[in-house]
């Protein structure tokens, strides 16, 4: 199974009650088939999968198997703050129909390297799923380093890495690790163009919940290394990008959605976003609307 493209870490929507939307969870799913999106992030942070009981997140899962199952790759978010309960979550992803799982670095704890090693390798071969690892310190505390990578890499349920560091040393360092057996995605939406004209095989995006078709766009452009197609479409997207980033994520991303018409709201202790930023997110949800048509236009001349 091989993963590449254009995957999105999915937001998971829910109704005003603060309930599972799963009427609007499907209508997202389908949104992101028609889009194009090569891959899905199930119950990520993005999904807000601190804040989802484990029937909810079966049935996130389950659900997203029955839209996209054979056409869309589904990636399920099992990283915990140890070892076995990292394992336990990654059998249950694997008994509901997920086919990779993506595991963040321990949050909080702070592992040294070689407790990432013995950490990742005990799921990799505990867990039953191919792994995905998925390194973003400032969020976790804790920082997958591309020599430790260097040392995972190898193993053969260890199938990649989402690297949410920005900086183009570190993603140079890790596509040295790339090979037909372990792939390089970013997980920086303003910097993925970069990253994939460099040679990295894809994008876990968060800005795609809302604009899957530009962001495949996107990735095809700088996959088949247009670098100029990249720096036109991302300067369309320089709002965007700086959007996402006024409050903490899932918060702007599920305010556009909103305004799609998916999903109410967050949980506790997420709030919505700020009455400083409405006026922004108004606009944006315009301006997707208005690249999504263009991109529509794109594939269908192409």
């Amino acid at each position: 199974m091989s993963l590449s493209g254009s995957i999105t870490a999915l937001a998971t929507p829910f109704t005003d009650a603060g309930e599972l939307d799963l009427d609007a969870w499907r209508r997202l799913l389908k949104r992101q088939l028609d889009g194009g999106t090569q891959g899905v992030v199930v119950a990520g942070s993005t999904g807000e999968a601190a804040a989802l009981s484990d029937d909810e997140y079966e049935r996130l899962i389950r659900s997203a198997v029955e839209v996209l199952g054979g056409k869309v790759r589904i990636l399920a978010g099992t990283g915990q703050m140890n070892t076995a309960k990292t394992i336990a979550m990654t059998r249950r992803a694997q008994s509901a129909g997920a086919e990779f799982a993506l595991v963040v670095t321990p949050a909080y704890v702070r592992p040294t390297q070689a407790g990432l090693i013995a950490h990742y390798r005990a799921v990799a071969e505990q867990g039953g799923l191919p792994v995905v690892l998925y390194n973003v310190p400032g969020r976790t505390g804790c920082d997958l380093l591309p020599e430790t990578v260097a040392q995972l890499a190898p193993h053969p349920h260890i199938v990649g890495i989402k690297e949410a560091r920005a900086e183009p040393e570190r993603m140079q360092a890790l596509l040295a690790l790339r090979s037909e057996g372990f792939a390089i995605f970013s997980g920086d939406d303003p910097t993925a163009g970069r990253a994939m004209l460099a040679g990295a095989d894809g994008l876990v995006s968060v800005g795609s919940n809302a604009l899957p078709r530009t962001f495949r766009r996107l990735c095809d452009q700088a996959r088949a290394g247009d670098a100029a197609g990249v720096a036109e479409l991302d300067g369309q997207l320089q709002d965007l990008y700086v959007f996402l980033g006024v409050e903490s994520n899932p918060i702007p991303v599920k305010a556009l959605l909103q305004r799609q018409g998916i999903g109410q709201g967050l949980r506790l202790p997420l709030q919505e976003l700020s009455s400083a930023h409405q006026a922004s997110a108004d606009a944006l949800a315009t301006v997707a609307g208005h690249l999504e048509e263009q991109s529509s236009r794109v594939e269908s001349a192409a």
